[in-house]
């Protein structure tokens, strides 16, 4: 499905992304890896998810992180990147789409955690391969909040055995990717599978 290039506004910057309109009414936001470490909206696990909801007849929105591509400001360590998360919510509910599922993957799935844990809420919260080992994640206030997880059983930031403490713990399916690292290079099909089966089973998309 063709991505358009759009900006829309987080604070007084510009942020930009890529957007598809889907054919109902869903919509999903999907965020990126470490700006730091070379992540952008144009990665392998992202374009995986993209590909995953576009199929079901979702819009999808994935943008560049401030300080990221063409995104203006600076890395802020998750404090103004929970802003672009939440600007680029307001894009999707200008276009009239309010059943937003929000969807990360590592860096991004930690900062739409902090957006989840300060009282935003979601249709669905899904998060890939949530470095626990490397950023301070707080997951208990996630507890009935995330409806699906996904792991690499060789993430070598998401220790597979605590996580699957941590998704116990807080309520919250996990699907371990078998031989996946956290980059999950010639694993992308996976992740698509299981997004899909997730989707399916909540009966949602097409």
């Amino acid at each position: 499905m063709k991505e358009e290039r759009v900006c829309f506004k987080s604070g007084s910057i510009s942020i930009e992304g890529l957007y598809s309109a889907g054919e109902g009414a869903g919509g999903a936001l999907i965020t990126h890896p470490h700006s730091q470490m070379g992540g952008s909206m144009q990665n392998n696990v992202v374009d995986a998810m993209v590909s995953t909801f576009q199929k079901r007849g979702y819009s999808t929105l994935r943008f560049n992180f401030r300080g990221v591509g063409r995104s203006e400001g600076r890395f802020e360590n998750g404090a103004g990147e929970r802003d672009d998360v939440r600007g680029a919510r307001a894009f999707l509910e200008g276009k009239g789409i309010t059943d937003i599922i929000l969807a990360g993957y590592s860096f991004g799935a930690w900062v739409n955690s902090l957006v989840v844990a300060g009282g935003e809420t979601f249709s669905d919260f899904i998060m890939v391969s949530p470095p626990i080992d490397f950023l301070l994640f707080d997951l208990g206030i996630l507890s009935g909040k995330c409806g699906l997880i996904i792991c690499g059983d060789r993430d070598q930031f998401c220790p597979i055995d605590s996580l699957r403490q941590e998704a116990l713990r807080i309520g919250c399916p996990l699907s371990v990717v078998a031989g996946a690292d956290h980059f999950y290079f010639g694993c992308e099909k996976d992740i698509c599978e299981y997004l899909d089966q997730h989707l399916a089973a909540q009966g949602k998309g097409k």
